[in-house]
């Protein structure tokens, strides 16, 4: 890090906190963030985070053990809120003796962010607006992240620049602020960092990093994609408050109104309740998400992807693009 001197300094509350040279997350991404990537992001300097999603506690379980037997460094764990084993994989996380763990997908259940604490372990939750920052920083987060519209995935409504300017200047002195959302190069970092953030994460950058399980076709989509690909859901119908998700067009995109139009009928029907629908959404998106990935059905499964990855042109190792993030940066502090 001496090589990077002033994004050293403006970094220092952040890898303080997570233990790592260089406050850069990696953002949980389902099926990705696993432990090939996650090791190697911690082994470069960074911060990787398991993404937990759908997992039972005994893949979660394995999950870690694996990715600790690739890394002495830290990681983190993202757990989803709606995930109805909450619980369990805090449990599990606290038998690892896990540092970190991320809190995402709406408001964290009562107790939950008592029950981190409980087992040692730092709490990091998502803040979509200054009022909810505040109140989850009054219930007990350790720090947040503050995600715009930009990234990939599950979106709030308003953009990262925007909600920098809200959030930074009102918490960062007293806080610690991750900004997440549309960061592919270190110019970005850089002028989050003079605001106030005491790091960023980036994920869409990282999907496609060699050391990345994700299928060549899934990468060879993102490589050809300009930030324009990257479309957010539509939601079809307001009683199913469906999170809008960004990923990059395809039939899958259109397949996904089509299951919503289906779930909302059921509902309408009463063959299910709220949460179930929600839950039968969520589920599709796994499925969709891991179709694309793993199989690499990049016309039928979903490619979530965020705004950046017009800026995803080849495949490279991680320890390479943490290492050109950490140059930009340092060369944008230093012209200034």
């Amino acid at each position: 890090m001496t090589k990077f001197p002033h994004s050293a300094r403006l970094m220092q509350r952040g890898t303080a906190f997570l233990g790592c040279e260089t406050a850069i997350l990696c953002g949980a991404m389902s099926w990705v963030s696993e432990r090939h990537l996650v090791s190697a992001i911690s082994n470069a300097g960074g911060f990787g985070v398991i993404a937990c999603g759908a997992m039972t506690p005994e893949l979660l379980d394995a999950e870690i053990a694996a990715t600790r037997a690739l890394t002495g460094k830290p990681f983190g764990v993202n757990l989803i809120t709606m995930h109805p084993l909450l619980f369990d994989l805090i449990a599990v996380c606290g038998r690892h003796g896990v540092g970190h763990v991320v809190l995402a997908g709406g408001i964290p259940p009562k107790g939950s962010v008592e029950a981190i604490a409980a087992i040692g372990a730092k709490v990091i939750c998502f803040a979509p607006t200054l009022a909810l920052a505040k109140k989850l920083l009054r219930s007990g987060a350790d720090a947040l992240v503050i995600e715009g519209m930009e990234a990939g995935g599950h979106i709030g409504p308003v953009a990262t620049s925007v909600l920098a300017q809200e959030i930074l200047p009102e918490l960062a002195e007293e806080h610690l602020v991750f900004v997440a959302g549309g960061i592919g190069k270190g110019q970005a970092m850089a002028s989050y960092l003079e605001m106030g953030a005491a790091g960023v994460q980036l994920g869409t950058r990282f999907a496609c990093a060699t050391e990345s399980i994700a299928h060549p076709e899934f990468k060879k989509a993102f490589f050809r994609a300009s930030a324009r690909d990257a479309v957010a859901s539509v939601q079809v119908d307001p009683r199913l408050p469906v999170i809008p998700v960004r990923a990059l067009k395809n039939k899958g995109t259109e397949e996904f109104t089509a299951k919503q139009i289906e779930v909302a009928a059921r509902l309408d029907r009463g063959e299910v309740g709220m949460e179930e629908a929600q839950l039968q959404i969520e589920q599709y998106w796994a499925g969709a998400l891991r179709r694309a990935v793993i199989d690499g059905d990049v016309e039928g499964g979903s490619l979530m992807a965020g705004q950046s990855v017009g800026m995803v042109k080849a495949e490279e190792p991680v320890a390479d693009i943490i290492a050109q993030l950490m140059a930009e940066c340092e060369e944008a502090l230093e012209r200034r």
